[in-house]
């Protein structure tokens, strides 16, 4: 593995950030990916993840990143405008597939700050921040405001998670075919088997079909911008997999020892590696700042715990939805040649409503005070960087129901009881002489097995009085 010295020598010989082209940015979300999926985070994992275990040898991996929510709509909008999607009109819970648009009217986001920038943008995959200005959108007419309204030159996509009606693709503001067809919806027998609900659908659309679809859409526009190399482009490639419905096509069926999940993950594990081969084969890849993450959790729970030997979200509690550690704690791989040093572990906290700060710096672009404003630069780490200080003050963590958590440290402060997602206890009512709520100390005890809410008053009075000021303020960006 290199040493700090050998990366630092060959940083310092690098041109230096600014005096050539920007990177390309390409950034791959999976869906409800847990952080124990991936083999370069639990080596017991009973799913082979080649392609992410090699983007982790030849980049940086975060052992402390979280998603800005632990369900997947209002984590989308934290990561396209670096705003907590609880200061939006989303409180709790997600969109469905006919919501109204989220993103506010004139919002800055990573894309329309890219394009400002000199920047391609494109987007393919799962929209899910909703379509037009009403529910219920007439989808013979444009699908405005959608993402070419929030600064993408071009966007191919679904409207929402894969088991949400209505069942169809849409290309910049026009669906490719109406959604003529109905499905009646599928648990095919088995409540953990391939699931989608009801609903209108396209005729044509096939569900095991979806995921393979947008990679060839993705990998056809890396390859069409290696013949524009003057001008770098952004890629936000959001995956349907290995959210429900599970449903592997037939060259990863049985390729894991964790069920049809563990199938899907194999093939989300593929999909990485068409994208890295087209960067590679196109020459593209040494400019290229790429980046692999989650939009929250794994859905995985003890059910699916007792039978396959996997652990989805590694050893941390909960699941995808939940406040605790496995609702948000997700892997993160990251990979720029001649910046981000190769086969190094990072554990600097991060939240992904920091990617709009750091393609800011790696793109030159200057932050308005009125974006962003939970957005911090994370360049430094991903450099190898000795930092004096935390980038982030804190991190402020959010479930299904609506529960807040603020992380500072070592300290961990739920609000509420329970989970506040699908891990029962959902919600507890606080005993008379009971804690409020949850108080942890991750570096002693990760596993959150032990409450200390009522040991130590003056954490816990001194988180509850960051958050509401967080809150109150607006941002937790310094302006």
């Amino acid at each position: 593995m290199p040493t700090r010295r050998d990366f630092l020598a060959t940083f310092a010989a690098a041109p230096l950030l600014g005096a050539t082209r920007p990177p390309n940015i390409v950034y791959i979300l999976a869906d409800d990916l847990g952080w124990g999926d991936l083999r370069r985070y639990n080596s017991n994992s009973a799913v082979p993840t080649p392609n992410a275990d090699h983007l982790a040898g030849e980049g940086m991996l975060f052992t402390d990143m979280h998603s800005p929510s632990s369900v997947c709509t209002p984590t989308r909008y934290g990561i396209l405008t670096g705003r907590y999607s609880w200061r939006s009109r989303l409180k709790s819970g997600v969109l469905n597939g006919w919501s109204p648009n989220l993103i506010e009217p004139g919002r800055m986001t990573v894309a329309s700050m890219l394009r400002a920038q000199g920047y391609y943008t494109a987007g393919v995959g799962k929209w899910h921040l909703g379509l037009g200005n009403r529910e219920k959108t007439d989808y013979d007419q444009p699908l405005k405001p959608g993402p070419c309204e929030h600064g993408f030159d071009y966007y191919f996509g679904i409207p929402a998670s894969l088991d949400m009606d209505p069942y169809l693709y849409f290309e910049n503001d026009r669906v490719v075919e109406r959604p003529t067809s109905r499905t009646e919806g599928s648990h095919l027998g088995d409540p953990r088997g391939p699931f989608w609900r009801p609903g209108p659908q396209a005729p044509s659309f096939k569900f095991d079909q979806v995921l393979p679809t947008l990679a060839d859409k993705a990998v056809d526009i890396v390859r069409q911008r290696a013949a524009k190399r003057t001008q770098p482009f952004f890629l936000y490639f959001p995956l349907t997999g290995p959210h429900t419905p599970w449903m592997p096509i037939a060259p990863f069926r049985g390729k894991s020892k964790a069920g049809e999940y563990g199938d899907f993950v194999a093939q989300v594990d593929g999909v990485l590696g068409r994208v890295m081969q087209a960067l590679e084969e196109t020459g593209q890849a040494r400019d290229t700042l790429l980046i692999f993450t989650s939009d929250n959790g794994a859905y995985w729970g003890a059910r699916d715990k007792a039978t396959y030997p996997h652990l989805a979200n590694g050893n941390w509690r909960g699941m995808k939805a939940d406040i605790w550690e496995a609702g948000h704690r997700i892997p993160f791989l990251v990979r720029w040649p001649k910046h981000v040093p190769a086969g190094i572990v990072c554990a600097e906290p991060g939240c992904l409503t920091d990617l709009m700060a750091t393609a800011a710096a790696a793109s030159g672009a200057r932050l308005p005070r009125d974006a962003a404003e939970d957005s911090f630069n994370l360049l430094p780490a991903m450099e190898g960087r000795r930092l004096k200080k935390p980038i982030r003050e804190a991190i402020v963590h959010h479930s299904a129901m609506g529960h807040f958590s603020i992380r500072q440290g070592e300290w961990k402060l739920c609000l509420e009881l329970g989970s506040g997602g699908f891990t029962e206890p959902r919600k507890e009512t606080p005993a008379a002489d009971g804690p409020r709520g949850q108080l942890y100390n991750l570096r002693e005890d990760p596993g959150e097995l032990v409450n200390v809410y009522k040991h130590f008053p003056q954490v816990v009075e001194r988180l509850t009085a960051l958050l509401e000021k967080y809150k109150s303020e607006g941002r937790s960006r310094p302006a």
